[in-house]
């Protein structure tokens, strides 16, 4: 008792001296109490620190915002990499996580993509990007996966995380929309208003899509009190009114097609017709692939019309759309530079530093640049395939292919009887689909508002099995 009024007196000092600072607009000094408030928190409520990462995670700040000289998401980054540290000298000195994690088929394919990645950044054009690189993925990935493993055995903690992550997430979407309404819900200002919290409206979009799921997810895990209802029904009619103001056309697809994947397990439609016709539509496809580029071209419809259905088949237009057009110019590039550099491609996160010179100049539009300096590969696949070559594109598809595999087998191994839990892996599932069907347009993952929750529900996942063969094994 005598400590812990000890440990809230100093954790009450340390904030007061951090307000104090702020108010005297003195940033930086306020950086010293709260990294002490940080480590305090680290070493005596690490778990109350972890879970409230996913609260932290979307209202985090890229500092790049105010000093372009490097970019950094704060807190998140630093709580993260804090976290990274500390937990992993504590598993040394005193080992805490579960034995054989390394047969679990998502940390056996995450470990073979990170160990390519250390690989390919020895042979990059950019060793020191490609480092930095791996470091950033390293303290996505070690607390978030490896350790949330630990943190998420209790049902609450996984429940809590969800909570944090979506209430968060609706209060970025409170600020965006009332500021996206001083400006009448215009179309050009939907690409910034959700600044300084995410950079543009795509990831904004492919954000807030993911927690769509997640949402009637948790309106269906159990029965709630009548007030945590009319809550989760307002939260509902947020993100909707999120992703619908995002005018995110991505976003908008990934949402119609997590239902689908949902529809498709929950329903337990046998996959293999399904993925028959897909096979033979994608050889369509590379067969026809002209006549249906001239067919595409003839579409005009321009993305800046405010209209759902309008948007929607603005997705198709390849002929006039600067966005697509331009993804397209990126995605040239990223085949050219994999053509290049088959095996170890140019090196993980150089591509922003290389795109340039495999600009064609009939692919340019009035948004490329010449410096090459406007951001990725718009795709998750194709950026790992130009950075890494075959290799480590085959580690990414293996990273999804585990991720999937393992998740739907853990759904389908819970019992009927415990439909909570079953609500909530078949959310998450379809919130994971609303990513990685995004990942064909945009890439993400290396930013913290999508490895936070991506590798968190990795780790639900992953302790629900465990839990799940451990009941099977031992009924009593």
């Amino acid at each position: 008792m005598k400590n812990t009024v000890i440990y809230g007196l100093v954790g009450l000092l340390l904030s007061i001296l951090f307000a104090y600072f702020i108010w005297q607009d003195l940033e930086y000094l306020s950086l010293f109490p709260a990294g002490l408030l940080a480590i305090y928190f680290a070493i005596f409520q690490t778990e109350k620190l972890f879970i409230a990462i996913a609260f932290l995670t979307p209202l985090s700040i890229n500092i790049e915002e105010y000093n372009s000289s490097f970019g950094l998401f704060i807190p998140s980054e630093p709580l993260l990499f804090g976290l990274m540290i500390w937990l992993s000298v504590i598993q040394l000195h005193r080992p805490f996580m579960p034995k054989n994690l390394w047969r679990e088929p998502i940390l056996f394919s995450v470990g073979i993509f990170l160990t390519w990645i250390f690989i390919s950044s020895i042979t990059s054009s950019h060793p020191i990007v490609s480092f930095k690189f791996l470091l950033a993925k390293l303290w996505f990935i070690v607390p978030v996966l490896f350790f949330g493993i630990h943190f998420f055995q209790k049902e609450k903690n996984r429940v809590a995380f969800l909570w944090l992550f979506i209430v968060s997430t609706c209060l970025v979407i409170v600020y965006t929309i009332t500021r996206h309404a001083l400006f009448n819900f215009g179309e050009k200002e939907s690409h910034w208003v959700m600044s300084p919290f995410f950079k543009d409206h795509t990831i904004y979009g492919a954000i807030v899509a993911l927690n769509v799921p997640l949402v009637f997810g948790l309106y269906l895990y159990k029965k709630h009190a009548p007030l945590i209802q009319a809550l989760l029904i307002l939260l509902i009619v947020l993100i909707l009114a999120g992703l619908y103001f995002s005018y995110t056309r991505a976003a908008w697809l990934s949402v119609f097609g997590c239902i689908g994947i949902g529809g498709f397990i929950y329903y337990r439609i046998n996959w293999r017709p399904i993925a028959a016709i897909a096979a033979i539509s994608l050889l369509i496809v590379l067969f026809k692939w002209d006549s249906i580029q001239m067919e595409l071209a003839r579409n005009k419809q321009d993305h800046t019309t405010e209209s759902f259905d309008e948007r929607l088949q603005s997705a198709a237009n390849i002929s006039t759309d600067a966005s697509n057009l331009e993804r397209i110019n990126r995605w040239s590039c990223a085949i050219a530079m994999f053509e290049e550099r088959p095996i170890f491609g140019y090196g993980p996160g150089t591509y922003a530093f290389e795109y340039a010179p495999f600009q064609e100049p009939e692919n340019l539009t009035i948004i490329s640049t010449n410096f090459g300096d406007m951001g990725n590969a718009h795709s998750e696949y194709l950026g790992a395939m130009a950075e890494m070559g075959i290799p480590g594109l085959v580690a990414f598809l293996g990273i999804v292919a585990s991720i999937f595999f393992t998740s739907i087998s853990v759904y389908n191994r819970v019992p009927q009887s415990d439909s909570g839990t079953r609500v909530l892996i078949l959310s998450m599932i379809m919130a994971m689909s609303t990513y990685f069907i995004h990942a064909f347009l945009n890439n993400f993952l290396d930013t913290d508002k999508a490895a936070v929750p991506i590798w968190g529900m990795c780790a639900m996942i992953i302790i629900i099995g465990l839990q799940q063969k451990n009941l099977a094994s031992n009924p009593e």
